[in-house]
């Protein structure tokens, strides 16, 4: 007996029958909403640095890049609130919650190779010549050995 995949299904059919998936994709689309309701609201230096996380029993979540926008946006909190309530969505909003959370970033970029002038590594190669110690010499002359390609 051989496995047969079922057949394949257009994305706007599994977002009718799966119902989990449905859900999340009415969540995502509410969020993305009252994303841009908030950004209308917001300074435009700020709209980058904060992301709507919730939105439940009067309480609006949001996500900030860092603690210097966290501060600037409590300083504001208060202007923003009362913006919000004029909205029919935020009607019943009592308060807002700002957290601090860094955007990710791949830690798979790697760094150019080191990269020294001429003289630097003539300087390098020189002061290891007058060590005595051969590790450290050793240490000292591959450095030296880092020097930018000639054009």
């Amino acid at each position: 007996m051989s496995f047969r995949p079922l057949p394949a299904k257009a994305p706007a059919a599994l977002l009718r029958e799966a119902k989990p998936l449905k859900a999340l994709f009415h969540q995502a689309q509410r969020l993305d909403h009252l994303q841009r309701l908030v950004e209308s609201q917001l300074q435009p230096a700020a709209r980058a640095h904060c992301r709507v996380a919730s939105w439940r029993e009067g309480c609006l979540l949001l996500i900030v890049t860092d603690g210097h926008w966290a501060t600037r946006l409590r300083y504001q909190q208060r202007r923003l609130l009362r913006q919000l309530q004029t909205l029919e969505e935020f009607a019943t909003l009592a308060k807002i919650q700002l957290k601090v959370q860094p955007p990710t970033v791949e830690r798979h970029a790697t760094n150019p190779p080191m990269t020294l002038s001429d003289s630097a590594a003539e300087n390098i190669q020189a002061t290891a010549e007058g060590v005595r110690d051969p590790r450290l010499r050793e240490a000292l002359e591959r450095l030296a050995r880092h020097t930018r390609p000639r054009d």
